[in-house]
């Protein structure tokens, strides 16, 4: 591990990999979100959210999302370029569907690190 490599492979596979799942809108497993669950049909079978829950989950993304931006707002400025990148790399390339929750994630991935930007230069002050 001293070498830079984690198994053999550099950041920069790692990062890969991980990215690579992403693609399939989760990456659940190896063979993709849908085919983790054991469905013939592909559809899942989950119980809608109630409203408490959907309250629930919206408080908690909100926590998150601050959290990253305080964490991002002390980030170096290649963590933050690499976060840039980050969205760009989950944006539909040439020959891709455009999928409506791709492009509004990496919009709002652009828009946590511009709010961290923000917050840097007031807590600079």
């Amino acid at each position: 591990m001293s070498d830079g490599t984690l198994g053999g492979l550099n950041a920069a596979q790692w990062r890969y990999m991980a990215l690579s799942r992403w693609e399939n809108e989760g990456g659940a497993s190896l063979h993709g979100p849908l085919e983790s669950w054991g469905l013939s049909d592909g559809q899942p079978e989950v119980p809608p959210l109630s409203h408490a829950e959907l309250v629930q989950l919206r408080v908690r993304v909100i926590a998150l999302e601050n959290l990253v931006i305080a964490l991002l707002a002390e980030a170096s400025d290649r963590q933050l370029a690499l976060a840039r990148d980050m969205a760009a790399y989950i944006c539909p390339r040439a020959g891709f569907t455009q999928h409506p929750l791709t492009i509004h994630a990496a919009a709002r991935m652009i828009h946590v690190v511009e709010a961290a930007g923000r917050f840097r230069n007031v807590a600079e002050c």
